[in-house]
């Protein structure tokens, strides 16, 4: 209006821009007080005690896992009493931590994972992903229960190359109800760069007992 002066607001002082930070299985910042250097030598380290209890990639038996709640399979298989997932030996990853509705999984992006364009191929975000969420979820589950995927929503935000010496996928459930659960994951690096996220639905349903021999 004529006459009338514009009313300047107070300048807000300015903040540095700092990385988005990474939580990783120790929670501790992956980002931020800890070298990237620091960071990938505990990771490297984690990696280590986990594949040295590794005797064997496969499939459990259904009376290996009668009795088990969902946290304790993972308990018996980071123990070695059951074999570690066959897709964790193709595409290169473990899960180095699960606890109670939180899951972490770690891989190696190799030049074996790439597309066309030259980069890892989605499939790969997606199953680090699935694997972390999908887990976070089966750790909360008691026994008698069991689950499926019924949805997994993947968001790739950065490309990923060989470069990248590991990155993490750290699952968290967001529900679980009697019959869905949800949980929501990230894929970082060392340096708490982000790659990807996603979101998955699982149906949860009562275990088939494992048949007994006549």
């Amino acid at each position: 209006m004529p006459g009338n002066r514009m009313r300047r607001e107070p300048q807000q002082p300015t903040r540095p821009m700092t990385r988005e930070p990474s939580m990783d299985a120790a929670g501790s910042n992956a980002a931020a007080g800890t070298s990237v250097e620091e960071t990938l030598m505990r990771w490297r380290a984690d990696e280590a005690r986990v594949r040295a209890n590794i005797r064997e990639f496969g499939v459990a038996r259904p009376e290996q896992a009668a009795g088990l709640s969902g946290l304790q399979v993972f308990e018996a298989m980071f123990a070695g009493r059951i074999p570690a997932p066959p897709i964790g030996d193709t595409l290169g990853f473990v899960p180095v931590h699960i606890e109670h509705g939180y899951a972490v999984f770690q891989g190696v992006p190799k030049f074996a994972h790439y597309n066309p364009l030259g980069t890892v191929h989605g499939g790969w975000f997606a199953t680090l992903l699935d694997s972390a969420v999908a887990c976070a979820v089966h750790a909360t589950l008691p026994v008698g229960k069991a689950y499926t995927t019924v949805e997994l929503k993947t968001n790739i935000v950065r490309a990923l190359t060989d470069r990248v010496p590991l990155v993490r996928a750290e699952g968290r459930v967001v529900h679980v109800g009697n019959q869905l659960a949800t949980a929501e994951g990230r894929l970082f690096g060392p340096d708490g760069r982000l790659y990807a996220h996603a979101s998955t639905t699982c149906l949860v349903f009562d275990a088939r007992a494992p048949k007994r021999e006549a």
